[in-house]
């Protein structure tokens, strides 16, 4: 676990225990559902550094987590992250309830709660704003190329390699080498996370296979899928440029026949 996540989870254990003792260990469960999705949506430069740390937060997904309507059905790669450190720190919580006496189990290890605690549709607003980042700010004035445009830097030089052999087939060119270049493993994309923290802020928009991924993509792969995109509109801006492909009248790339240039990530 990141260093810093374990840290901001002790403070929170410590707050919870203070609450309780100050509430007279009333409503454990609500207390605790309330803490932590009021102080667990990070801000967008402390998840970044979370994720830096512990890649594998990319491979989580919102599933129900999320609990505030209107991020669910097309949910920020942060608040999916978040919603699961969430849950996380919520049965750590519970947990401590149980070894304080404050909540009881059943026969099968399961944590009883007061029916009036409960409410399955209770929201809690996601108020973290992934559009904004300091350190993505400061890190566009730094000397010297990113790692991401050094990626996309490489895929656009091979690409100029192979079109000047295979010139006709530029639309399928581009999707190859852009396919050639996309990343998937967590521990590719935690470093792009930490560089530009706004990564955060992309969503799913379609661009991931609903089938394959069951209509819940994992945080990582809807990176992977805008950044496949960008690398590869750049392509075929290039292709355009060097007369391999045209536009049409309004100014869109006319690609082959049948071909869609928005393919989603299998």
């Amino acid at each position: 676990m990141s260093q810093i996540l374990s840290d901001i989870l002790e403070n929170i254990r410590k707050e919870y225990l203070q609450l309780m003792d100050a509430n007279e260990r009333k409503q454990p469960f609500l207390a605790a559902e309330k803490l932590c999705h009021e102080k667990l949506y990070l801000e967008t430069d402390v998840l970044a550094k979370i994720v830096e740390q512990d890649p594998t937060l990319l491979a989580t997904r919102a599933s129900d987590l999320i609990a505030d309507s209107s991020e669910r059905e097309n949910p920020a790669v942060g608040a999916i992250i978040s919603s699961n450190i969430v849950m996380a720190a919520l049965e750590s919580l519970l947990a401590l309830a149980v070894s304080n006496k404050w909540l009881d189990v059943d026969a099968e290890g399961h944590i009883l709660v007061e029916e009036a605690e409960l409410n399955p549709h209770r929201e809690y607003k996601v108020l973290a704003d992934y559009s904004q980042s300091d350190t993505a700010t400061k890190n566009l004035t730094k000397k010297g190329a990113s790692r991401l445009s050094l990626l996309l830097q490489a895929a656009e030089n091979e690409f100029m390699e192979l079109l000047e052999s295979e010139v006709h087939d530029a639309y399928q060119l581009a999707l190859q080498v852009s396919g050639n270049y996309a990343i998937f493993a967590p521990e590719d994309i935690a470093p792009l996370v930490a560089e530009n923290p706004l990564l955060l802020g992309l969503r799913p928009d379609d661009m991931v296979d609903e089938e394959l991924f069951e209509g819940d993509p994992p945080a990582g792969i809807i990176i992977s899928g805008h950044l496949t995109h960008i690398l590869l509109d750049q392509l075929l801006e290039l292709a355009e440029s060097k007369g391999a492909l045209a536009r049409d009248g309004a100014g869109h790339i006319i690609l082959p026949e049948g071909d869609d240039d928005s393919p989603v990530i299998h």
